[in-house]
């Protein structure tokens, strides 16, 4: 293992190094030593940058980010057995306790001791080397990508919330907001079977390219538009209301839109994590008695996200606009700031 360990350590807001972080040590049993490979910029890693937190996650210390990872084994710790040295592998950014009620029945997402990777106070994996748990990688067949590797990350918040929202073949749906997570959500709900998806954001550019990924609709929202009006507009183009509804955003203009737009009797799943309280009409809710769910990162998910990938069902390869050497990651975030990038990669090996 090389001595260089440069990593993006995040100290405060917009106050973002590239410096040496400490080399990890030997692994301990059910852990492996990764050598990073491919590591996606999510909006997450914006907001900690701009914000200094989100929701209650607040940056105090400084921590390493990146969470969409893919990675090389090159240490195996005792009792690992699934793994060897120079295996490739997609790396699920979390490890929980395994212990607590949500742990035992499956629903790991919502650990209260999860390390989950660049949410304070957990470093993430923009490094050249760290170690994590062996039974939270998973060994990429030769013909997937590392890159489609660190794509699985935001494949599976799009699994987790089409599941919690139940989307089923023939279902129309409506995905509010085009960005990475949005994209991702076009794919994974043809994967289930909707029959028509459209995608709506105020950024054209964005529902130009969420299109192109199979989404028979697309509506550019008018910045300061009404949501009511623009709820209207979404149906007449989707020719009737729709059976589900994913807000990927947070914004509370977006979640009224979404509420708005729901037929009666219809799903309204919440994804994005909205920094600030938001206002929004839930009379309306109540009174189309709409099932208002929520969705946090994902649970057992993964294999679903490797399988849809390694079977040709989803191809999240055109969401990647840009690509950086790790040497350049201060550069790479300056991009995704500008909303010159969709999904832009930092290539922590080439």
């Amino acid at each position: 293992m090389a001595t260089d360990n440069l990593s993006a350590v995040l100290y405060g807001i917009n106050d973002l190094r590239l410096e040496q972080a400490p080399l990890p040590g030997e692994p301990g049993p059910n852990e492996v030593i990764l050598e990073s490979h491919t590591v996606g910029i999510c909006g997450s890693d914006i907001h900690f940058l701009t914000e200094g937190r989100i929701g209650p996650f607040v940056l105090k210390d400084p921590i390493i980010l990146g969470h969409e990872s893919a990675a090389t084994v090159v240490k195996v710790g005792p009792g690992v057995n699934n793994f060897k040295p120079g295996d490739r592998v997609a790396v699920e950014p979390q490890i929980p306790c395994r212990v607590c009620d949500p742990c035992k029945y499956g629903r790991y997402n919502m650990c209260p001791d999860t390390k989950f990777f660049a949410t304070p106070p957990y470093n993430g994996s923009l490094t050249r080397y760290y170690a994590h748990a062996a039974d939270f990688c998973f060994k990429l067949p030769d013909h997937v990508s590392y890159e489609e590797a660190a794509l699985m990350e935001p494949l599976a918040v799009a699994i987790q919330a089409s599941r919690r929202a139940d989307i089923k073949i023939g279902d129309s749906v409506l995905i509010v907001g085009a960005g990475p997570i949005g994209m991702a959500s076009v794919l994974v709900a043809k994967a289930f079977g909707a029959s028509k998806v459209l995608v709506t954001d105020i950024n054209a550019r964005r529902v130009e390219d969420a299109q192109k990924l199979g989404a028979e609709f697309s509506y550019v929202l008018p910045r300061g538009a009404d949501a009511e009006e623009s709820a209207n507009k979404i149906n007449e183009l989707m020719g009737g209301a729709p059976d589900v509804t994913l807000e990927c955003t947070g914004a509370g203009p977006a979640v009224s839109l979404a509420i708005y737009a729901a037929k009666m009797g219809g799903v309204v799943c919440l994804v994005g994590m909205g920094s600030v309280p938001a206002t929004v009409p839930l009379t309306y809710a109540i009174t189309k008695e709409l099932t208002l769910q929520t969705s946090l990162r994902y649970a057992n998910c993964y294999p679903l996200a490797l399988s849809l990938i390694a079977d040709g069902k989803v191809d999240p390869k055109p969401m990647i606009t840009h690509r950086f050497p790790l040497e350049k990651a201060l550069d790479a975030f300056e991009c995704v700031k500008r909303g010159d990038g969709v999904k832009v990669m930092i290539k922590c090996k080439e």
